[in-house]
């Protein structure tokens, strides 16, 4: 039996969950479909599936064998594509992931023009501040602006951004402007996911001043609006340093004590294939966030 026939019908009933599903899915009957699983089981001598009289699921090999196959049959898929288009358009289904402010920033406004100039690739956007697993969660391509230790993972360096250190001109007309670091425990700082030791550089190198205040949330959103509302200083990424939060009177403070940056990067899962899609959005990614930030 073809070994690729194989592969389509398991990965088909994986994704959709039974034998027929997965025959309306590619096409085939359900008797051809479940011939197909059977004959890659015995080839393997595993079992791939648990089957009972209500659903269909696959066993802790099945699934490492999805996420390994998965990747193969989507590149598979793309060629064909490409070989049949004139044009080499691109199409398919790529997942971004990024985090939710950097993602409405940068992220956002820089997809209706790659979807304008592929309009048959589609995009699942997925903003959360929370660090995901790329192969669990199904990631093709990740935008993260951190220290990175991802050794499964191809990193690409695309941009620089450093932190900064704000509050609006209403909050510093009431309370003073902090003039060293070790000011900020007398003003009211904003604190993001728990971080209340916020690190700064001398000549004689780095150091950290533990602040609080009334505030603390786990989204920069709403570190950015408590700032710009004037509850008090907070400390976030330059790149999320918008021209809107200038108009609204937000300055920057302490900058001579500010010297470490930190990449913007995108990952993707350490595949042997990666979908010529995912490929060419990343390059896309790259060439405008660079731009941008």
């Amino acid at each position: 039996m073809d070994r690729f026939q194989e592969l389509t019908a398991f990965a088909a009933v994986v994704e959709a969950g039974g034998f027929s599903a997965a025959a309306r899915c590619i096409g085939e009957s359900q008797s051809a479909v479940s011939k197909s699983v059977g004959a890659l089981e015995r080839r393997l001598g595993v079992q791939l599936l648990n089957r009972t009289t209500r659903s269909v699921t696959p066993t802790e090999a099945g699934r490492r064998y999805h996420e390994r196959i998965k990747p193969l049959l989507d590149e598979m898929s793309q060629v064909d594509g490409e070989l049949m288009s004139s044009t080499g358009e691109l199409s398919g289904l790529v997942r971004i992931a990024a985090s939710t402010t950097f993602g409405r920033l940068h992220v956002l406004p820089i997809v209706p023009r790659l979807l304008a100039l592929h309009p048959k690739l589609s995009l699942e956007l997925r903003l959360t501040d929370g660090v995901q697993d790329l192969l669990t969660e199904g990631i093709d391509l990740a935008i993260r602006i951190s220290p990175l230790r991802s050794p499964d993972a191809v990193v690409k360096r695309v941009a620089t951004t450093s932190l900064v250190c704000a509050g609006s001109r209403h909050y510093f007309e009431r309370h003073g402007v902090p003039e060293t670091p070790e000011d900020l425990v007398h003003h009211n700082c904003i604190v993001y996911n728990g971080i209340d030791q916020w690190t700064f550089s001398r000549p004689d190198g780095p150091f950290s001043v533990r602040v609080g205040g009334n505030l603390a949330s786990n989204t920069v959103d709403t570190i950015l609006s408590a700032v710009q509302a004037g509850v008090g200083i907070g400390m976030f990424y330059r790149a999320s340093f918008t021209e809107e939060l200038r108009a609204a009177g937000v300055v920057t403070v302490l900058d001579q004590f500010i010297g470490e940056t930190r990449d913007v990067s995108l990952i993707w899962p350490n595949r042997k294939f990666i979908p010529a899609r995912v490929r060419q959005v990343t390059d896309y990614f790259a060439a405008g966030l660079a731009e941008r930030v």
